[in-house]
């Protein structure tokens, strides 16, 4: 089957919609299918290149913000006019890639609803104000327009599905989920060293002055914490660091693919105590390399993590409750080693990418009969 993925993040992938699209490409070319990817260019002409075997290709694009995703679509549908050969399915990757219309059949994946993210998107200024405005004003548009023109809709979640059900007029978008390559994030049989570990963006929704806060009720915890990531909030949390004295808190920053890939290994906690999610890759990731995990009870986390059995639920905002549950994991080794056990059992069970491959063809071949 010729298979055209259309994305609007940077591609070879440095971020969660781009990693997702990545996997599932590779997957479905070791199945025989063959896989082109459409993203954003830059001015001049068209880009065409492989990675990875798989094909890419760079339309032009103008970032004219707010009108950027238009833009991006009047290029996109230009590109596909003039491609010499028919895809027999187009899968559409949303949030902000354009909802083209086409003569081949539609897939669009909705990773999270736009209409609910922008609630969480913490305003720091003028300029975050008029990025909270007009995403908020564009968004709702531009997944309908999605939705009514793919013949199939599918999302990662059950929290993101009855957010769409909603929003849209959409009746049981199908739930495929994420995927983790559960070969590369794998448990060690010895870890070298001892810490709680957080993996995401800085910024208020994913929740990491609650793990922050946290760490401040747990002074008298021999433990280290390392974050992993960068954000707006980095000078913010230096200083918070600085005035209080958390010297066990160290911000890491961007990581290499396979530092970040030992750092699951070694940690013996992973927290993640997002506000607001549609399925995060890198709880995921975290439980396929057999960490126990301590995550906030929003819908898309009570999509993987069963409370007591695979992992922990805390309360969304609040770091006292936080705080137990990481001094719990941290004096309870038998706890966190049956944790950590099952939640590699479930990502094995139901999140490996040859699973999530598997759907998809099945959704391509409902969806071009």
């Amino acid at each position: 089957m010729r298979i055209a993925m259309l994305i609007s993040t940077p591609f070879p992938p440095e971020e969660g919609i781009g990693y997702y699209t990545y996997n599932l490409s590779k997957k479905l070319i070791e199945k025989g299918h063959k896989v082109t990817v459409i993203t954003r260019g830059h001015y001049g002409k068209v880009k065409h290149f492989y990675f990875d075997r798989i094909e890419v290709y760079k339309p032009q694009f103008f970032p004219v913000y707010p009108f950027h995703v238009h833009v991006h679509k009047l290029f996109v549908e230009k590109f596909f006019r003039n491609l010499d050969n028919e895809f027999d399915v187009i899968h559409i990757h949303s949030p902000l890639s354009p909802p083209i219309t086409s003569n081949s059949p539609i897939v669009g994946t909705i990773h999270t609803s736009l209409v609910e993210d922008i609630k969480h998107y913490q305003v720091l200024d003028t300029k975050g104000i008029g990025i909270k405005l007009t995403t908020y004003i564009s968004g709702y548009p531009l997944t309908q327009e999605l939705i009514s023109n793919a013949e199939t809709i599918t999302t990662v979640s059950s929290a993101v599905a009855k957010e769409l059900i909603n929003y849209y007029s959409i009746n049981n978008p199908i739930i495929v989920g994420n995927g983790v390559n559960e070969k590369v994030f794998h448990p060690v049989k010895k870890k070298s060293d001892d810490y709680v570990l957080y993996v995401g963006r800085l910024d208020y929704r994913k929740g990491i002055f609650d793990l922050i806060k946290a760490v401040s009720l747990l002074k008298e915890l021999d433990m280290k914490v390392y974050i992993v990531g960068k954000g707006p909030l980095k000078p913010t949390i230096e200083r918070y660091l600085a005035k209080n004295n958390l010297k066990q808190v160290l911000l890491l920053g961007h990581v290499s693919f396979d530092k970040l890939v030992r750092l699951y290994q070694n940690a013996s906690v992973f927290v993640f105590p997002s506000h607001y999610e549609g399925l995060p890759t890198v709880v995921l990731e975290a439980m396929s390399s057999g960490l126990p995990v301590v995550v906030s009870d929003i819908p898309a986390h009570k999509d993987v993590v069963e409370n007591w059995k695979n992992g922990l639920l805390t309360e969304k905002g609040s770091p006292q409750d936080l705080a137990e549950k990481i001094a719990l994991l941290c004096e309870d080794e038998k706890l966190k080693r049956k944790l950590g056990r099952n939640a590699r059992k479930t990502i094995e069970k139901r999140f490996t990418w040859d699973k999530i491959t598997r759907k998809f063809e099945k959704i391509y071949e409902m969806t071009t009969s």
